[in-house]
């Protein structure tokens, strides 16, 4: 068969040329092209069969001849190789019916001269094969560019290398993929084999050809002695450890050695190794003695061998090799397949008192990733590792575990905070720790990237704190893998776009816009795909530019956005009150095209609501595409993809979408991605993270997720929003709470950040903590229940609460609804703090639940923002500006009434008034406006002031944070 002809008929397997004037061969099932080690091989007694097709024959001194009934034992191992070969692909199959086998020979050159004796093998058992040729002379850099990809290629299972002796380096030896290198010449197989380690490893199929045919000669071989003669490298040291093992002794010696007469004499068998033209006298030898002709590379210059010839031990050989593949297939399909936790936990020693977060974070080394990844069943081609600490995993664990059972999902919530926080995050981090490191169950702590906003504005990180955080905390609160600033990039590169094109329409006939948005390159003209997709959303179905019409070129060209109805800002993550207002357009460049616009904080943009939300990278780009930026003179709606912009928007977020992981103190899992706001975002960790880790913790495991700021917001809209989206449902919800907290809902005086606490939040005051029990907590466990899902109350325990305090909280906790209710401690004891915690909510979450959506989302808007403010508020009723109404209306008509909502609301009162606390009731809640996130797929309505740029206090965190110059260390940092 000649190469053009093999190229032909494999069109359907990946095969590569490194360069330019290589030329390469493919076949699928029954056509075997060369693999390496062809054959010069050949195995005699008595006799020799010769590489050139000679008959044996008999010499009178050199012992018994190797007759057909000894050759047919040959026929009888390749037989039974081939058979077992075969029942090990047919299981393979019934486990994964679209598994296939597949090697791939990497060769030098051309020759094809082995092709005859790999299309019976591989018809025989049913292998794929493909046949990559290098130039005759290629480099080494070459020669491993191309291993490269094939060890990245998850349908390759089995890699030969057909090169000359001279270009198999260290080298390239050693960037085969051990899994793949079916030939066993890599420095970690020939390790593995040494130390008898063969789970991972294989059996050189030369070595398992020769061993067998030897024990085929001579059943009795314990106590043999075995010579090897010559040759040096994978093949020797494997014959020779195998030949140990299989309880005979080796002997070695080199054809110069004046002891090879008497060696040889003595042994049983004698291995000829790279013999060449070099051969064994046969007076040498007794006439039991077995040899066995072992010659490991065909010269590539060796087109012409007359494959008729061809010894048993070479098809034997081809068998085996077929074999192994078939064993690193079964391999890899193991390592798909859902691996238990191995997870080592790190231990944790608590001073008293509890040192600074920075300072807790500095003294605990936290375990490479990579190590994290394997303990929790990762494979290496899923990790993007960022430095030491962190790693990007590939959304492709989905596809891999598709098949296995998620484990409990726990969503942890809050009563309404007071400005500081009432430690949601820590909670969820300590119960993780508690779970996975102290009960030794399976968890995942889900969270969302903090902003630079609080970072350096008061609130601070959002690593949690104490002795339940994430770390190193400074990597997870600046910066982490740059996902927030891809989204600024993304954001603001949408926002050019729309002023860009306002201008040019605006200065350009429809002429001249059109030969520039369908120029002409090099005398050819041609809409890009994206243009197409708006011809089509036009209903104009043509795909040649000279074929449209004036009235459809100025229908494509003019989108005739209406300056005064354009709802997209830029972002930055900064809290920068000033960029709340601005003027755009005022530079002479701009031809007058000035208007007033502003600026959000990034962690509010649609584009992170939208990685929040997107289940796959192909969700996220037609999510992205759906963004509606403002509407035309007319009326219309215009997206991104309008504007040309949104597969750009997807290139820069392509990194984002995945996950990030990283580690508690405690050295247990911990996936931080997205990071919208609850006040004016939904508030939740992406639907990505969680189902990756629901995934990853089994069946029996727990993810622990959070929702940001009270229950009200937090979790409506976790539950009404991110559980649509994502069609997951939670087993039991945490809600964190605070003695602090209660007391300022009890009627206690006001908190502000910054200020001393007043002395009825360090004193003891039950009657301060009742009254919050009974009015917000209460509501809050309520709100909970509309939706079905059981409560666990976990008190947040701080050092000035009393033990009366702590004992009142979870009795009334308990009268109020929850199904539990205890103290937590993990802020000053880590996951040893929450272990009462833990077995709390294992027992909720084992309980069957009902869960149920607070609305129907065919509901009018206006109905389902009136039952979120009743139900969820407590409000008596809502009430719309006239700009809200039309919004509405106007939402109704371009068919986007059926969206969920998510209110923009302040998280420090159940009510639009920041300083009503408790339970209000008896209000009315103002609605100013209402704005569509069709993208991200929600209805926004902004609810009373609520901005949606945060501002700087007088004294922001940043005064306290500095920077090291000698040690680099920072400073301050919380």
């Amino acid at each position: 068969m000649k190469l053009a002809t093999i190229r032909s008929v494999c069109c359907s397997v990946r095969v590569r040329a490194s360069r330019p004037g290589s030329r390469f061969s493919g076949m699928s099932r029954g056509c075997l092209p060369v693999w390496t080690t062809n054959s010069r091989l050949t195995l005699r007694t008595a006799s020799t069969v010769t590489s050139s097709g000679t008959s044996p024959t008999l010499t009178a001194n050199f012992g018994k001849l190797f007759k057909e009934d000894e050759w047919s034992e040959c026929s009888r191992s390749v037989g039974e190789v081939v058979q077992s070969t075969q029942e090990a692909i047919a299981t393979l199959q019934r486990r994964s019916p679209d598994i296939q086998p597949l090697l791939v020979i990497l060769q030098a050159g051309e020759n094809g001269s082995m092709l005859e004796i790999n299309k019976k093998v591989a018809g025989k058992i049913g292998l794929n094969v493909t046949q990559i040729c290098l130039a005759k002379n290629c480099s080494e850099d070459e020669i491993i560019e191309e291993l490269l990809k094939l060890n990245d290629d998850p349908k390759v299972h089995g890699v030969f290398l057909h090169l000359p002796p001279a270009s198999l380096t260290s080298r390239v030896l050693n960037a085969l993929k051990p899994e793949k290198d079916v030939d066993c010449i890599s420095n970690l197989n020939i390790g593995r084999l040494v130390r008898g380690d063969m789970s991972k490893g294989f059996v050189p199929p030369m070595a398992s050809a020769v061993l067998d045919l030897l024990g085929k000669h001579d059943a009795s071989l314990k106590g043999k002695s075995v010579l090897l003669v010559g040759g040096q490298g994978p093949l020797r040291l494997a014959l020779q450890c195998l030949i140990e093992r299989s309880g005979m002794t080796v002997q070695t010696n080199h054809w110069n050695s004046n002891s090879l007469k008497t060696q040889v004499l003595q042994a049983d068998a004698v291995f000829l190794l790279s013999a060449g033209n070099m051969d064994i006298p046969p007076s040498w030898a007794r006439p039991e003695t077995v040899i066995i002709h072992c010659e490991s590379a065909l010269e590539p210059d060796d087109d012409l061998i007359d494959l008729s010839s061809i010894s048993g031990l070479a098809y034997l050989t081809a068998v085996y090799r077929a074999q192994n593949v078939t064993h690193g297939c079964s391999r890899w399909l193991q390592e798909q397949q859902y691996r238990p936790w191995n997870l080592r936990s790190c231990k944790l020693q608590p001073l008293n008192p509890v040192p600074t977060d920075i300072e807790i974070s500095r003294a605990q080394t936290p375990k490479p990733v990579a190590q994290l990844a394997e303990e929790i069943g990762l494979l290496p081609e899923e990790l993007e590792a960022y430095g030491r600490n962190k790693a990007k995993v590939q959304l492709s664990l989905l596809d891999r575990l598709h098949s296995q059972p998620d484990g409990k999902y726990v969503l942890v919530a809050g009563i309404t905070p007071t400005p500081f926080g009432e430690g949601k995050t820590t909670v969820t981090v300590g119960l993780v720790q508690a779970l996975s490191a102290h009960l030794k169950l399976n968890s995942f702590a889900c969270l969302r990237q903090p902003s630079q906003g609080p970072t350096f504005g008061v609130k601070g990180g959002a690593a949690g704190g104490g002795y339940a955080q994430v770390i190193p905390m400074e990597e997870f609160n600046l910066h982490l893998t740059g996902d927030i600033h891809a989204i600024t990039a993304a954001n603001n590169l949408l926002a050019a776009a729309i002023d860009a094109r306002m201008l040019h329409e605006a200065t350009q006939s429809d002429k001249s816009l059109f030969n520039r948005l369908v120029p002409s390159v090099y005398g050819v003209r041609k809409f890009s795909p994206i243009q197409i997709s708006r011809l089509r959303r036009l209903g104009i179905d043509k795909t040649d530019p000279a074929s449209l019409t004036p009235e459809e070129v100025s229908s494509f060209v003019r989108l005739d956005l209406d300056p005064s109805q354009i709802t997209w800002q830029r972002v930055v993550d900064t809290n920068d009150r000033f960029l709340r207002k601005i003027t755009v357009g005022q530079a002479s460049t701009e031809k007058g095209q000035i208007r007033e616009t502003g600026f959000d904080i990034a962690v509010a943009s649609e584009i992170m609501a939208i990685l929040a939300l997107a289940d796959s990278l192909k969700d996220m780009k037609n999510r992205l595409a759906r963004i509606v930026v403002g509407s035309s003179r007319s009326g219309e709606p215009v997206t991104a993809e309008d504007l040309g912009v949104s597969g750009a928007l997807a290139v820069l977020m392509k990194d984002a979408i995945k996950p990030t992981l990283m580690q508690a103190l405690e050295g247990t899992p911990v996936f931080v991605h997205a990071g919208p706001f609850a006040n004016i975002a939904h508030g939740s960790s992406s639907v990505l993270a969680d189902k990756l880790a629901l995934k990853l913790v089994g069946q029996d495991g727990y993810v622990v997720t959070e929702a940001g700021f009270g229950a009200d917001i937090g979790m409506e809209k976790f539950f009404n929003i991110k559980c649509r989206a994502s069609g997951l449902r939670p087993n039991v919800m945490v809600l964190v709470a605070t003695v602090r907290a209660l007391k300022m809902h009890g009627g206690g005086p006001n908190v502000s950040a910054g200020a001393p606490l007043p002395k009825e939040y360090i004193d003891e005051n039950l009657s301060l903590v009742a009254g919050g029990c009974h009015s917000n907590l209460k509501k809050q466990i309520q709100n909970a229940h509309l939706f079905g899902v059981p409560v666990v109350v976990a008190l947040n325990v701080f050092k000035t609460d009393t033990q009366a305090e702590i004992d009142l909280v979870c009795q009334l906790a308990k009268e109020c609804g929850a199904s539990d209710a205890v103290p937590c401690q993990h802020w000053s004891k880590g996951g040893r703090g929450s272990l009462e915690l833990a077995m709390a909510v294992k027992e909720a979450a084992g309980r069957p639940t009902n869960f149920q959506f607070l609305y129907n989302t065919e509901m009018p808007i206006l109905e389902k923002i009136r039952t979120i403010a009743q139900k969820v508020y407590g409000a008596e009723d809502i009430d719309l500006s006239p700009e809200a109404s039309s919004k509405i209306d106007y939402y109704n008509q371009q068919g986007y009434g059926s969206l969920p909502i998510c209110m923009a609301k302040t998280h420090l009162s159940l009510s639009h008034m920041p300083d009503k606390k408790g339970t209000p009731t008896g209000f009315v809640l103002p609605i100013r406006d209402v704005r569509a996130s069709v993208g991200a797929g929600f209805i926004f309505p902004l609810v009373g002031m609520m901005s949606t740029m945060p501002g700087l206090p007088t004294r922001p965190c940043f005064y306290d944070i500095d920077l090291d110059p000698e040690t680099e260390e920072i400073i301050g940092l919380f």
